[in-house]
């Protein structure tokens, strides 16, 4: 059992002020606000929140920052850019790059992943001798950095979609692919949890999986298990898929029954208003990557109507353009005011729930995400002191931390009661910085 004193913490109900939090083994045994420091208790000031979940990563697309950004172009030329980096992993590599990663998310206050992983095989579509090696490497890249996972195991059957039909899988995306959907479910079902590590399952996209792969079937497979997909991304795929289906991608898959609330949308930027009625009647969620789709113009997308419609919300850093939940959480709502012309879509606690609560349930970790007894101990703390945050009146401290925060002002990070991140320097990897410089070099040498 541990003892810890919060100066302020964002419960279910709001702020609380001097709260003593007693934690035993990786759960939260109670709160309790009010209370002089006791004797012996770790002190945290500043505001505690439930640790932050990023529901959707690539972590290898971290390795492209700044190098997609010079110049002009789509999400088309910059995924040219991406399969040129997809191409030169292996297992070991991967697992460099990927503890970097997670290291730099634990760093940022993020306590749970969700990695939509489909680099399977060798460059050239062999598989390796495991065939679940570049899936165990991110697992154990994970574990190493402290967080948790929820791996995304992701089926990747074809090259794309036009009006005319699906195309083979060409080039690099040869390592993304399993031939058929029961060849994934075979390599998938291989794969096991623990307690830090949840499996979940993927669609890539409608650009990805035909109807003739059967959702149905896939989707019956992976009932009860997080399962996400890219939709709708951008406005191509859905000219394409209703040209070649004549429904949305959405529709597609409501029609195929993968809509459940297992299910998480990720982007569905471009979406009618049957799209989104179609998601809500499911119970399925959305998981918005706003740092990602303003880098790659894909659009600003309907969290509006998504939330109105009661679709859960919950974010993502995606391609690591920045690793900063706060930044996409206050993007939702700022974002929002664009599209608009209004303020005020989102109270800070609504966009704070979306980090966390909506994060940990997208991934299938439904005890985690609040500051309650009985609930997993991962918490983040987030400094008042910083420049940003100076002068926080503690009643709007979540307000603050929401719109004024970066990932710098983090302070101190706990997973299942054990701190991974202390007075901002991860406990865990050395010198985060040169790690990602030596992992990210090295896949360009």
């Amino acid at each position: 059992m541990s003892e810890y004193w919060c100066e302020l913490v964002q419960t279910r109900t709001g702020i609380e002020r001097d709260v003593v939090l007693v934690i035993t083994d990786d759960r939260i045994e109670s709160v309790t606000p009010d209370r002089p420091v006791p004797a012996g208790a770790s002190v945290l000031p500043g505001l505690t929140v439930p640790g932050l979940a990023n529901a959707h990563s690539h972590a290898f697309h971290r390795a492209l920052r700044g190098r997609t950004q010079a110049g002009a172009g789509t999400f088309w030329t910059w995924r040219d850019q991406m399969y040129k980096a997809a191409g030169g992993l292996d297992p070991d590599t991967y697992l460099a790059l990927a503890r970097a990663v997670y290291a730099e998310m634990a760093l940022a206050g993020i306590t749970s992943v969700g990695e939509f992983h489909y680099l399977h095989h060798g460059p050239d579509g062999t598989p390796y001798d495991d065939p679940n090696a570049m899936g165990h490497a991110l697992i154990e890249a994970a574990r190493q950095a402290g967080i948790r996972m929820t791996l995304l195991d992701t089926c990747y059957l074809h090259g794309g979609l036009t009006a005319d039909g699906y195309q083979p899988l060409s080039g690099v995306q040869r390592r993304f692919g399993d031939g058929t959907s029961d060849a994934w479910y075979e390599r998938w079902t291989a794969l096991r949890g623990d307690q830090t590590t949840r499996i979940g399952a993927a669609v890539h996209s409608v650009r990805a999986f035909a109807a003739k792969d059967d959702y149905t079937t896939w989707a019956d497979r992976t009932r009860g298990v997080p399962v996400h997909v890219h939709l709708s991304e951008q406005p191509a795929e859905n000219e394409a898929c209703l040209a070649h289906h004549g429904t949305t991608p959405t529709g597609l898959l409501d029609a195929h029954g993968f809509w459940s609330p297992d299910a998480t949308a990720v982007h569905a930027t471009h979406l009618t208003d049957g799209d989104v009625d179609a998601l809500a009647r499911s119970g399925a969620g959305v998981c918005l990557c706003p740092t990602t789709e303003r880098d790659l113009a894909d659009g600003i997308g309907p969290s509006g109507e998504l939330a109105r419609a009661g679709v859960p919300l919950s974010l993502g850093s995606d391609s690591q353009a920045v690793i900063d939940l706060f930044e996409e959480a206050r993007a939702v709502e700022l974002d929002e005011r664009l599209r608009t012309g209004r303020r005020g879509h989102f109270t800070s606690a609504a966009l704070l729930a979306a980090a966390t609560v909506g994060g940990h349930r997208a991934l299938g970790w439904h005890d985690a995400g609040r500051i309650e007894a009985g609930g997993l101990a991962d918490l983040t703390t987030v400094g008042l002191d910083s420049v940003r945050l100076a002068g926080t009146v503690p009643r709007l401290a979540t307000e603050a931390a929401v719109f004024a925060a970066t990932a710098t002002d983090v302070t101190h990070v706990m997973v299942g009661g054990r701190t991974i991140v202390r007075d901002g320097v991860h406990q865990l990897v050395d010198a985060v910085p040169q790690a990602l410089t030596t992992a990210v070099h090295d896949l360009f040498r």
